[in-house]
């Protein structure tokens, strides 16, 4: 069981992300929300991060907020590798307006995982 986050699983092609904004299917658990979209194409499963500028003015926390989502995500991602054949191009979306906790951050990112694989 790896539990590492290398750089191959994370999504930073601009072309994609905009496709999965336009096309890409949505669940939500709040305060995150996970947009996904079924790729053949891809290797592995790709993610990544986002904290609206709009509630977060501080980078700082922005920052703060992606990093606790991305080691939730780590931590768990062995049930969306070890049981979906499809290669999925993931979005974590932070909605909220106030700074979570970790616990809260971990629940919600489980529970995502789970309702995608269904």
């Amino acid at each position: 069981m790896n539990l590492s986050f290398p750089k191959k699983e994370k999504l930073k092609s601009r072309k994609l992300i905009t496709k999965l904004f336009e096309e890409g299917k949505g669940v939500s658990k709040f305060p995150v929300k996970l947009l996904y979209l079924p790729l053949e194409m891809l290797e592995n499963h790709q993610v990544t991060f986002a904290v609206p500028k709009k509630n977060f003015k501080s980078a700082v926390d922005r920052n703060r907020i992606k990093r606790q989502l991305r080691e939730a995500y780590r931590l768990q991602k062995e049930v969306l590798v070890s049981t979906s054949e499809t290669k999925f191009a993931l979005l974590f979306l932070y909605l909220d307006k106030k700074k979570p906790q970790y616990e809260e951050l971990e629940k919600c990112v489980a529970v995502l995982l789970k309702r995608l694989l269904k």
